[in-house]
């Protein structure tokens, strides 16, 4: 039987995703609605891309001190970057990294959902297969990260979730990779 996905609603293969971790940073975090979800998630997301080889790229806005160490420790080559836009892509050394992997699906996680992240899917969505993960951004008011999320599937995002995200890069069960990821979504 056919499926009817529209082919901008649609993960593309592994190999065309790279995961964005924007401004998940110490003094950041504690203002946020859903923090500990937010982390969770994100960190989960985080350690299933070093599993499935998808590379992660994270940001940090200046002055707002470090990516959260729950975050980053499953990464062993950990390199931020230092941004004062709030759309990543206006930062030359993000846009170029991300551009270099020549992957065209991005797929965002971070705070805060109506400013950084907001604006860098809206911007990304002309160029790019756009999927916000809801339970891995938040901004510090419910209301602010509820307009965040119908903007950005109004511009063309995907609004998705971790597990959503995790599932349908594996595709199948009972294969080893799925072994290795599957405490990440008990």
């Amino acid at each position: 039987m056919p499926h009817n996905y529209n082919a901008a609603q649609q993960l593309r293969k592994r190999e065309d995703c790279i995961l964005i971790v924007i401004d998940v940073q110490e003094k950041l975090m504690p203002v946020i609605h859903d923090k500990d979800e937010v982390i969770l998630n994100t960190a989960r997301l985080v350690e299933f891309c070093g599993i499935t080889g998808i590379p992660v790229v994270f940001t940090e806005q200046k002055k707002l001190g470090p990516t959260l160490c729950a975050v980053r420790e499953s990464v062993n080559d950990f390199k931020p970057i230092e941004k004062i836009h709030f759309n990543c892509f206006l930062n030359s050394e993000f846009s170029d990294i991300v551009s270099g992997t020549g992957r065209k699906t991005v797929v965002l996680t971070g705070v805060e959902s109506h400013i950084c992240v907001a604006q860098t899917a809206i911007w990304a969505s002309s160029a790019h297969n756009v999927h916000v993960i809801s339970d891995a951004v938040s901004s510090r008011s419910p209301a602010n990260k509820a307009v965040a999320l119908a903007r950005m599937r109004d511009a063309g995002a995907v609004i998705s979730s971790a597990e959503m995200f995790i599932y349908e890069i594996l595709i199948e069960a009972g294969t080893d990779e799925f072994k290795s990821v599957l405490p990440l979504v008990k």
